[in-house]
């Protein structure tokens, strides 16, 4: 039996569908039922059920955005970085394995080879990278799992999120044996708030940059295939292989949604920054080699978002 803890929230609810879809019994209490942030309470729920496994999909994210985190410290430290360690030390206590939902914004750019020699870029939409992008894709290489990230506190400016995440990060790290599941930019063929292809289609202006996406589906089925293969614990990036930009992704919608409206981008940072974002956003590409190596493999993220297009369930 597993527990699912988060099971309300945009991915503990893909979570909770991949796993009932399998056949696999668990236990997804709401915070009504049982207030699981507290340790003794988790730690009580841990003896009384016993389960092989607990997924930890609980977190702040700020609504509608993670602007709301900058106002709301206490509650995203909460969330994301003391729950964390909850969550960890009541299932090192009862020698439970666990997987944790993180996050890739603790990154920010990409890794840049060029001639043999390697670079950090962490600003993607200045000119000069867009210009490399379009004739050098191949120049564009993931964050290993093993690069220290380069988008949170220690390494700053980053949003109050991206911070949270990465400190959570480290409150597990040496507790129990453990997945850290790093997400990126959900995406589904379901509207929803939530998902990054129904942000495009109603934000005002879209803002341009590079960036991997991890399709929500194949994200759950992939971070539950690292535990039944009993894959070798750590940190594992769980995007759909490649990276894509906005202005891709946009194409794709026109293509093959062909909405009723034109899009619109901001003119650079400045603007953007200026008009619609309150912290620095982070947009990344991350790299997935170690989770094909563990034998798991996700669809290449142009096929996931035009699959996803073509069966597009508007909420409307």
């Amino acid at each position: 039996m597993i527990i699912l803890l988060g099971a309300s929230g945009y991915v503990g609810q893909q979570f909770a569908a991949t796993l009932q879809k399998r056949g696999l019994p668990f236990f997804a209490p709401t915070r009504k039922e049982l207030d699981y942030t507290q340790f003794d309470v988790l730690l009580q729920c841990l003896r009384g059920k016993k389960p092989e496994f607990l997924i930890n999909c609980a977190g702040f994210t700020g609504k509608p955005n993670v602007d709301a985190c900058e106002t709301n410290w206490a509650d995203t430290l909460q969330g994301n970085t003391l729950f964390a360690a909850t969550v960890a030390h009541a299932c090192s206590v009862q020698g439970i394995p666990f997987g944790h939902v993180s996050s890739g914004c603790i990154y920010a750019g990409a890794k840049i080879v060029i001639d043999g020699q390697t670079r950090v870029e962490k600003d993607l939409s200045q000119p000069a990278m867009q210009q490399l992008l379009e004739q050098n894709r191949g120049a564009f290489h993931g964050f290993t799992e093993t690069d220290e990230p380069n988008f949170t506190f220690r390494r700053q400016p980053c949003s109050f999120y991206s911070g949270s995440k990465a400190l959570g990060e480290d409150a597990i790290r040496d507790t129990g044996n453990h997945y850290i599941w790093r997400l990126r930019i959900p995406f589904d063929e379901f509207d929803n708030p939530r998902n990054y292809l129904s942000k495009l289609q109603n934000y005002p202006k879209v803002y341009q940059n590079v960036n991997s996406l991890s399709h929500r589906a194949d994200f759950a089925a992939a971070c539950l295939d690292l535990w039944s293969r009993r894959a070798p614990f750590g940190i594992y990036n769980v995007t759909n292989p490649g990276f894509v930009t906005s202005a891709e992704v946009v194409e794709m919608i026109q293509k093959i949604l062909k909405p009723n409206r034109s899009f619109e981008f901001w003119a650079d940072d400045q603007e953007f920054y200026r008009t619609a974002a309150k912290t620095p956003r982070s947009n990344c590409v991350l790299d997935t080699a170690k989770l094909l190596a563990a034998g798991v493999a996700m669809r290449p993220v142009e096929r996931a978002l035009t699959e996803s297009l073509e069966q597009w369930r508007s909420a409307k």
